[in-house]
């Protein structure tokens, strides 16, 4: 306003009224708050000297794990050497020279969409470790020839069954019972020695995929290099006979078996005697720690404390931050987050990239009880328009007085530490608690200066700068009692319209 137009006023300008009023202020707003479900809604556990110890049943499956890749050079990646023994079929070997040896001699090939990787009936001779892209698998059924059984990512593999059987003798003699079961070399000759074990099905390349493959030949001629003593049994490998006794004593889980006899008493059998083995090296979980300093000076905490405390907003901020900062790692963290530690066989594709109520209905199927499904909200809109697509309109449930959409009346909670990535991300179920042998969160109470649950905030010093410091501390894990508790829809695409 010009100085001409004040003197011109009739009454006393707003600019100059301001002076004697007070101003409604609001606490310190953070846009960073997030709804942090999981931490609400996952039952937590209380650890006492910061460890948790997940004692199970004696499991003598070999469980599959994860095959990584150094992708550092994205033309020329190379499979990490030391993760191949989380191949069942490569399990035993322990030793890094000749899982660098398999590793180096792995051969990249690419295949487009819809190709064939392998055919039902044929000889499997090669492992194939997806790089990237999606392969689905058909096998023949009863009434379809095509039915689905599943797809796997990268990271996956199939066809390390076949290093666990031996080949045939081949028939040197040029008769047999049935010639079209011979198979002759290309020049006609003696017969090839056949495998005792075809492909179950077909694997396709839903995507362009870019797979590892390894020869078994050239995997065995590898493995003889080390054996001692060709005479006796293959150290490094499972021989067929010793996959069959695992199988023998364990359950459909891979726990050891315990003998019971179950039927009629008419013939008075002898009651066998048993014992449930234990897991000797049960996992233990460490508290993980969240810590910062908090410093504020003197003359602000003494002087700007109307109407809002400094100190106690700027603990409350801080505090936010640190909570968003666990379910991050609750999420992602490579030690004991949930997309890391999910079990190789909870973890399943999409049909066909958004997620649809058929890969909602496969991850459910995995698990008795699913009680929470948490997902990006992108990929929860990616999943309704999926729906609204087929005519379908899923439904709500009430969650603590909250309308809640929800799949088969499993609630579907929001999660934004759940990555996306490339327009890909991942949708997690979980049966939760420990009665139900489920997902825990862990955390310790009682600390010294708690202000929260495992929250503490302490007083250290104010130094000679006049400065007070604060130290805040959050501890935090979470665990997965069983395998089958946690299952990841993985690659789900969240930008198809």
């Amino acid at each position: 306003m010009s100085d001409e137009k004040k003197f011109d006023l009739r009454s006393l300008p707003k600019e100059q009224a301001k002076v004697l009023t007070e101003v409604t202020k609001t606490r310190p707003q953070m846009e960073s708050i997030s709804s942090r479900n999981l931490i609400k809604y996952l039952p937590w556990v209380n650890v006492t000297g910061g460890h948790y110890r997940v004692n199970r049943r004696q499991v003598l499956e070999i469980r599959p794990g994860m095959v990584t890749f150094d992708a550092t050079d994205n033309a020329n990646p190379k499979i990490v050497a030391q993760t191949l023994n989380q191949m069942p079929s490569l399990r035993k070997i322990k030793d890094d020279r000749i899982l660098q040896q398999i590793a180096d001699i792995a051969v990249k090939t690419p295949f487009n969409k819809n190709d064939v990787i392998v055919k039902v009936d044929d000889v499997p001779t090669h492992i194939y470790i997806i790089y990237s892209g999606k392969v689905t698998f058909r096998e023949k059924g009863v009434f379809e020839l095509n039915n689905a059984t599943g797809s796997m990512g990268p990271q996956q593999y199939f066809g390390g069954f076949g290093l666990h059987y031996e080949v045939e003798a081949p028939d040197n003699t040029n008769e047999a019972d049935n010639p079209d079961e011979r198979v002759p070399d290309v020049a006609g000759q003696n017969p090839e020695p056949r495998f005792m074990h075809h492909w179950m099905y077909d694997a396709i390349a839903s995507t362009q995929v870019t797979v590892f493959t390894l020869e078994y030949a050239a995997v065995k001629a590898i493995i003889d290099q080390y054996v001692l003593a060709p005479e006796k049994p293959d150290k490094y490998l499972l021989t067929r006979d010793e996959v069959g006794a695992l199988a023998d004593k364990t359950n459909r889980k891979g726990e050891a078996l315990v003998q019971l006899f179950a039927g009629l008493h008419d013939d008075e059998p002898t009651i066998p005697s048993t014992y449930v083995a234990y897991d000797a090296k049960p996992r233990e979980y460490e508290l993980s720690t969240g810590q910062t300093i908090l410093k504020i000076h003197t003359k602000v905490a003494d002087l700007y404390n109307s109407p809002y405390n400094q100190t106690e907003e700027q603990v409350r901020l801080t505090v936010e931050e640190l909570r968003e900062a666990q379910e991050l790692a609750m999420i992602n963290n490579e030690d004991f987050g949930l997309l890391a530690n999910c079990d190789y066989r909870q973890r399943i594709q999409t049909l066909t990239g958004p997620p649809t109520p058929d890969d909602m209905d496969e991850l459910l199927s995995r698990r008795r009880k699913t009680q929470y499904i948490f997902a990006h909200a992108k990929a929860i809109a990616a999943f309704t328009r999926e729906c609204t697509k087929r005519g379908i309109y899923p439904s709500t449930v009430d969650l603590n007085g909250n309308n809640v959409l929800s799949w088969r009346g499993v609630p579907i909670l929001t999660c934004n530490k759940i990555p996306v990535e490339d327009g890909l991300t991942s949708i997690i179920a979980m049966r939760t608690g420990v009665e139900d042998q489920g997902v825990v969160g862990l955390y310790q109470m009682g600390l010294p200066d708690e202000i929260e649950s495992s929250m503490s905030v302490r007083f250290m010093n104010i130094d000679e700068k006049a400065m007070i410091s604060y130290l805040i501390t959050n501890y935090f894990s979470v665990a997965v009692l069983v395998p089958d508790a946690l299952g990841i829809l993985e690659n789900v695409e969240v930008g198809v319209y």
